[in-house]
């Protein structure tokens, strides 16, 4: 079977988390899954670029907004699948069968949420994140996104947004009959910033600004909010 799967990771300034999610990927190109990994970066000035280049993949560059970055390295992709990944996520074993198994079946999924972080609240966010994925079809973007090309298509893309892109496409699918099912297994991703923000502070003003963005706030005074 010909590799049908094109990975696209955004990237800014990623040199410490990529290669641990490149790392991850092995096992699907082992599997003759992967048809190719693409490096979407947002002009980043650390060594980003190297690492990626390093490791095989294709690199694609321009401004620095998460809608964007994934718009135009979806644009570049060749599979008839793509898999949208965070620079600082990381798949967990046995996921290029689960991705395989979902292909077979149709429709867009995303994995559910675990972080690389022990306790009682980040089991918390990382449940609600998982049922909001399992109720509403509403994944986090560090959840990871599997979706054919037809269905990426079909829904317009990725929006050139710089917060809320994976809403919106979800929304979308939505919009088209479709829905992100939840995968079987989790993916690994960073805590940092719930560490350094607190995570019930963290996890409020991200509910805050999605209920703000379903109200049809603007996605650019959105994100400066997100980055304070």
């Amino acid at each position: 079977m010909r590799a049908e799967l094109s990975v696209v990771i955004p990237t800014l300034n990623a040199a410490e988390a990529l290669p641990a999610c490149l790392a991850a990927l092995v096992e699907g190109l082992h599997a003759g899954l992967i048809r190719e990994v693409i490096v979407s970066d947002g002009g980043s000035g650390d060594a980003t670029a190297l690492i990626a280049d390093a490791a095989g993949a294709v690199i694609v560059t321009g401004a620095p907004s998460r809608g964007g970055q994934l718009r135009r390295g979806a644009a570049v992709a060749g599979g008839a699948w793509l898999l949208v990944l965070h620079a600082d996520t990381v798949l967990p074993e046995g996921w290029a069968g689960a991705v395989r198994a979902q292909m077979a079946q149709g429709g867009a999924a995303a994995f559910r949420l675990s972080f690389d972080a022990g306790g009682l609240a980040p089991w918390l966010v990382a449940g609600w994140a998982n049922l909001r994925t399992r109720v509403f079809g509403l994944p986090y973007g560090d959840q990871g996104l599997l979706i054919s090309r037809a269905d990426y298509e079909r829904a317009g893309g990725y929006p050139d947004i710089p917060l809320m892109e994976d809403v919106a496409l979800a929304l979308a699918l939505r919009g088209q009959g479709g829905r992100i099912a939840l995968l079987p297994l989790a993916v690994r991703t960073s805590a940092a910033r719930f560490l350094r923000d607190g995570w019930l502070r963290r996890g409020a003003r991200n509910l805050w600004l999605l209920a703000r963005y379903l109200c049809g706030a603007d996605p650019a005074r959105l994100a400066a909010r997100y980055r304070r």
